[in-house]
This record gives C-alpha cells, sequence and structure tokens, in this order.
C-alpha cells in the first residue's frame, strides 16, 4: 500500500509561514535597496529565496547571519523571524527536533515584543511538526492553543490554516466526511484572500482523501488543477507534493507504469531539496510498485534505503510502511528469515501507532464511539464462549472426574497466572524507579534539552553556536597548599567550593561544563541562546570571587589552609556536544574555550579578568566598571588585550 498520510502536514508548514506570520523581505520591505544588501534584512531575504528554491542548506547559512545582525540591534521580532525560517527548513530536512527548538526560539522572542500574530502561526507550524513525530495529542494541543489566540486578533489566513489541520486530524481517524468539511472551510477562505499556493496545497490535500474514498475521477480533477497552480507559481514544495499524489492516484488504479513516472519525478524533487521525509516516501512507493510488477530484488533494495531514511527521521508510519515493503520483497524472493524479521518489525511499529490512535481518538471526542463498538465486540465475543462452554459441558456431563482433573489444572494456571501478572507488576514498578532514577542522573549531567534528545534519538547532533562565553577558575599554588592538607580535608574543601559555584551558576542561569583536577569550567548561551547570558556569567564570576574570599576568611580563623583562586571569561564562536559511547559529557571545542583559559591563566588572584571581546559586547552594562590592563602576552595566543571587572558596589567599597 503506498503510504500518502503525510501530504497535508508537510505543506502547511510552509504555509504557515505564507499565511500572514511573516512578509516576504523582497516584496514588502521598502528599506530594501541596492544599498543594504549586507544588511541583517537582505541577508534574510536571500535566506527566503534559497528555502523557496529548496536550497535549505544554504537558507540555514544566511538565516544564521541574519539573526547575529538582528541581536545586534535588539532587534527581537524580526530575531524571531529567523528562528521560524530555521524551523522549517529543519523541518523539510526531516530534523524534526531541530525544527521543534527553533520554533519554541521564535516564540520565544515574539513573546519580548507581545506579536501574538506570529506566536500563532509559530505555534500551528509546531503542531504540524508533532503530527510527524506521531505525537497527536500534542499536534492537537498545538491547534487548540492558535483558535485560543485567535479569538482576539481574529486573523483569517492563520485560522484557515488551522482550520485544514484539524481537518488532516479527522482524515488520521479516517473520518474522511469530516476532514472534507474542515478542508472546504478553509478553501472558502483561501478563495477571498486569492491565496494561490494556499489553494493549490489544499486541492492536494482534498485530492488525497477523494483517493481514500475511491473517487478518483474527483481526485484527478483537483490534483491536476494543484500540479498546474504550482507549475504556474514554480513552487518546487508544492509540485514534489502533488506529485506524489498523483502517483498514490494511479497506483491505486493498478496503472503501475503512471505511477512509476510520477514517484521517480517526486523523488528527485525530494532530493533535489534534501526533502528525506519525501525521499523515504518516494523510495518505499516505487518499492511496492517493483514488487507489484515481479521484482522482488529491486524492491527490497529500494525499500531498503527508505526504511533507512525511517529510522533517520524517527517517523513511525514512514518505518512500519518500509517493513511492511521489505516483507513483502523477502517473501517474493523466498528469503523467510528476512521476511519474517520485518513482519515482526511491522507488528511492533503497528502496535505503537495504534496506540497513538486510540490517543488521538480520545483527545478528539471519539472515545465515547470506540467504547460502544467495544461494549458490542465483547458481548458477541462473550456470548459466543458462553454457546461453546454449554456445548462443552452437555459432552462432558458424563466425564465428571475429568472435568474435575481439567478444573484442578485450570485452578493451577489461574494460579500461576495470577502470581505472574503479581510478578510484572512489581516488576514494572521497579523498572519505574530505576527509570525515574535515570532520568534525575541524566538531568544532573546534561542540560535538559540535550537529555530529551538523547532519549528520543538514542544520539545528539553537535551543534553551532555564534556567541557563547566561558568561564574558567583555577586555585593558584594548588600544589603547595594541598601538601599541607589531608587528602580528606582537600577533597572537602574542593568540594565545598565547587558545591558553592554549582549553587552560583545555577542562580545566573549558566551551564557547568566539568571540573578538571582544581580547575572549574562554566559557559552561558547554552543550550538555548540567552541576551543576559553575557552579563550573567560575569555575575557569576564576580559572586565566585566573593565566596573565595569569605572562605579565604573563615579558614584564616579555624588556622586552616585556604585557596586563592584567578578567574578568566571569554567570549566567541563554539561547537558543543556529547563525547563518547558511555559516561556521557556535554562538552564544548574551538578557539574560544583555548582563549578562555590563557585569559584565567593570566589573572590575578581575587580579580575577575577578561577578554577584549567580552568587553566590547558588556561595556554598556551599567552595573559593571572596568579597569584597562594592557596588552599581554598569553602562551600559544600571542598578545591579548585584557580588563580586570568589578561591579560598580565594590569599586563604590574599595
Amino acid at each position: 500500500m503506498i503510504n500518502y498520510k503525510y501530504l497535508l502536514f508537510v505543506c502547511l508548514l510552509c504555509m504557515g509561514n505564507w499565511a500572514g506570520t511573516y512578509s516576504q523581505p523582497r516584496k514588502d520591505n521598502p528599506h530594501l535597496s541596492g544599498k543594504t544588501k549586507n544588511t541583517a534584512d537582505s541577508l534574510l531575504d536571500i535566506g527566503i529565496r534559497y528555502q523557496e528554491e529548496g536550497n535549505f542548506a544554504e537558507s540555514v547559512m544566511y538565516f544564521n547571519r541574519s539573526l547575529s545582525g538582528y541581536y545586534q540591534k535588539k532587534d527581537f521580532k524580526k530575531a524571531g523571524d529567523c528562528y521560524s525560517y530555521l524551523a522549517i527548513s529543519y523541518s523539510f530536512q526531516g530534523d524534526y527536533m531541530k525544527s521543534l527548538s527553533y520554533f519554541e526560539k521564535s516564540i520565544s522572542e515574539y513573546k519580548k515584543t507581545g506579536y501574538n500574530l506570529g506566536i500563532s502561526s509559530v505555534t500551528n507550524n509546531m503542531g504540524g511538526t508533532y503530527y510527524y513525530l506521531g505525537r497527536f495529542p500534542q499536534a492537537l494541543s498545538c491547534y487548540q492553543k492558535v483558535l485560543k489566540i485567535q479569538k482576539e486578533i481574529r486573523d483569517p489566513k492563520t485560522i484557515a490554516i488551522t482550520t485544514q489541520n484539524i481537518g488532516g486530524i479527522y482524515s488520521r481517524l479516517e473520518d474522511y466526511r469530516s476532514a472534507l468539511q474542515y478542508y472546504g472551510k478553509a478553501y472558502e477562505v483561501y478563495k477571498k484572500l486569492n491565496n494561490i499556493k494556499a489553494i493549490a496545497q489544499n486541492l492536494n490535500s482534498t485530492g488525497s482523501i477523494q483517493i481514500k474514498l475511491k473517487n478518483f475521477s474527483l481526485a484527478h480533477k483537483n490534483l491536476s488543477q494543484a500540479l498546474q497552480i504550482a507549475n504556474k507559481e514554480n513552487d518546487k514544495q508544492i509540485i514534489m507534493e502533488v506529485t506524489s499524489s498523483l502517483g498514490t492516484l494511479f497506483y491505486e488504479q493498478s496503472d503501475y507504469s503512471h505511477a512509476l513516472d510520477h514517484f521517480n519525478n517526486a523523488l528527485r524533487l525530494a532530493e533535489e531539496m534534501n526533502s528525506q521525509q519525501y525521499v523515504g516516501e518516494s523510495q518505499i512507493a516505487l518499492g511496492n510498485i517493483y514488487r507489484k510488477q515481479g521484482k522482488s530484488k529491486e524492491a527490497a533494495a529500494i525499500c531498503g534505503s527508505g526504511f533507512s531514511i525511517a529510522r533517520k527521521i524517527g517517523s513511525l508510519s514512514l518505518k512500519k510502511d518500509a517493513c511492511d515493503c521489505l516483507y513483502q520483497a523477502y517473501k517474493g524472493l523466498g528469503n523467510d528469515r528476512n521476511a519474517l524479521d520485518f513482519f515482526e518489525q511491522s507488528t511492533v511499529y503497528e502496535d505503537s501507532l495504534n496506540s497513538k490512535e486510540t490517543s488521538n481518538r480520545m483527545m478528539n471526542m471519539e472515545f465515547q464511539k470506540q467504547q460502544l463498538t467495544d461494549s458490542i465486540a465483547n458481548v458477541k465475543k462473550e456470548h459466543v464462549i458462553k454457546i461453546k462452554h454449554n456445548e462443552e459441558m452437555q459432552k462432558k456431563e458424563k466425564q465428571r472426574n475429568a472435568i474435575i482433573v481439567s478444573l484442578f489444572f485450570i485452578l493451577i494456571l489461574a494460579a500461576g497466572l495470577w502470581n505472574r501478572l503479581n510478578f510484572v507488576k512489581k516488576s514494572r514498578e521497579a523498572l519505574k524507579i530505576e527509570k525515574d532514577r535515570s532520568e534525575e542522573l541524566l538531568l544532573n549531567i546534561l542540560p535538559e534539552e540535550i537529555a530529551e534528545e538523547l532519549k528520543l534519538k538514542g544520539s545528539v547532533n553537535a551543534r553551532d553556536f555564534n556567541l557563547v562565553s566561558i568561564l574558567f577558575t583555577d586555585f593558584k599554588s594548588f600544589t603547595q597548599t594541598a601538601e599541607r592538607m589531608s587528602p580528606k580535608s582537600l577533597v572537602e574543601e574542593i568540594n565545598i567550593c565547587f558545591k558553592a559555584f554549582d549553587l552560583i551558576s545555577e542562580k545566573y542561569k549558566i551551564e557547568k561544563i566539568k571540573t578538571i583536577g582544581d580547575s572549574y569550567m562554566a559557559a552561558g548561551g547554552i543550550p538555548k541562546p540567552d541576551q543576559d547570558s553575557l552579563k550573567n556569567i560575569v555575575l557569576a564570576g564576580l559572586e565566585m570571587q566573593d565566596f573565595m574570599e569569605k572562605r579565604k576568611n573563615e579558614n584564616k580563623e579555624t588556622e586552616k589552609p585556604a585557596f586563592e583562586m584567578r578567574l578568566g571569561i571569554h567570549a566567541g564562536p563554539i561547537v558543543a556536544g556529547i563525547v563518547g559511547v558511555k559516561k556521557f559529557q556535554y562538552d564544548v571545542w574551538g578557539d574560544t574555550v583555548n582563549t578562555a583559559s590563557r585569559i584565567e591563566s593570566n589573572g590575578i588572584v581575587g580579580r575577575v579578568n577578561i577578554s577584549e571581546s567580552l568587553y566590547q559586547l558588556i561595556k554598556n552594562e551599567a552595573c559593571f566598571s572596568f579597569e584597562y590592563r594592557g596588552i599581554i602576552q598569553a602562551k600559544g595566543k600571542g598578545e591579548l588585550k585584557m580588563y580586570f571587572v568589578e561591579s560598580f558596589s565594590q569599586r563604590s567599597g574599595n
């Protein structure tokens, strides 16, 4: 069976962008001119052009560059636009977790300016992404939030998109009549607004439902009209979606020659645009066609490629369809072992999909209907069992001794099952406790966002950050001081200091990276960028030095050795991620880290030493005063300008 359940939501991710959340800069922004080609606005415009052409990698690069420019201008609304465009590019490439992360960042920036229209549209797009991941309750929750916001702002375009998305939920529940009603409502709005691209995608979604209803002539009419619009607009994304739908239409009519042509064209477009979702779908569709044509070897090869993509992007339905195709292909090849393996995997995915669909039915007020159906089925089942039981009893009336023996064994079996159920229940409770402990431990080791990605995907992609602040501390004359202390006292003293640093880091929302001997390392602005991270990490450094001074005085009163500390901070670009497969550690790399270490080693006890680049970023903060140290020779880095920083309260106290 060809899989076409994805067609609706991919298109709406892009549609949500066109529907009013963002203006197209090259059309609506009067400030774009030849004189501003290097501005953030122009970079954003170039990124949009690449995105519309399907060149998502290039679009991501320009969106990130424009984002830096908007943050320098403190234009948070435009920064929110950039995050939303980034999310859409990653979604089209099948990286749904990164897409959700950027949608969240977009909403965060819009909230700063009270831009409810943008919040509404981005929330709608998040709903589409959750749908792809099979998380239907979260998708529906997003649409409900959109409708709540729209009660106040009443933007017809966004309301139409959400209406069509809800129609997609009904399609998932196989309530095609309701789905078509919602699509029809959305179509009327698009028509009044003359939103040509939205009309094309609506016709494509409607045509897909008509294929399911076996209304092939009407489906062909709507899909042909959608393709005509897409070609006129030269929109590759819509062309790809409609071409795939037409392939499904011909497949369902057993016209495999035309179906093959359309799916090959869809695959070519998907590969050009790096749309992993449609690459996988098209490959599985082609595999099913080859299988129908008796080409089992070719079917197994291309469905295997589709299965690899499905596993990569985490699409549950796509994995299930790929396993179905591979099961049939290997069965046709007489490879029973591989066929059985993929049949078992398909069954597991089917069970997962069923549980999600049941949850979604409950969310859509379908529970009572399902409950009634189940009740009728149970009554019929019990009736059949009762008849069989009576027949069995009539046959065995004269064999009471055998019945008694049978009952005895049944009681033993029941007791065994009861004990087994108790054992399973206790095992599940124990597993839950251990799972909770494991998750708590994981959150102590990794940032929450990174931990969630690791649990979902089993791995974490390294990420580039344009601006992150790095803090290093080091105890002066650590070896000499440690020689005057017992091993136990040494460990206790270090623990007291680092525990205090952990609390200070948590207070100022900076991320502890690691400790190396007597050195402590932390970072600001990861894994979530934060406008206040630069100021906060300096405040944290000042508070750490204050703590060390107080600790030194406390130890002096009790005649205990005390540590004195150097502290340095630098800011710049880094790469962050997880190292290794055992004993996970979230770490950062880059020249910024090396420079921060040199800033610390060239500091002075009791002072907070910062780099020239960090000084330029925070020099206008009213809460700090600075002392220029001049140019200092740093090992491995050459000459660096450095500054001491104090809080105004410290300066006034002096």
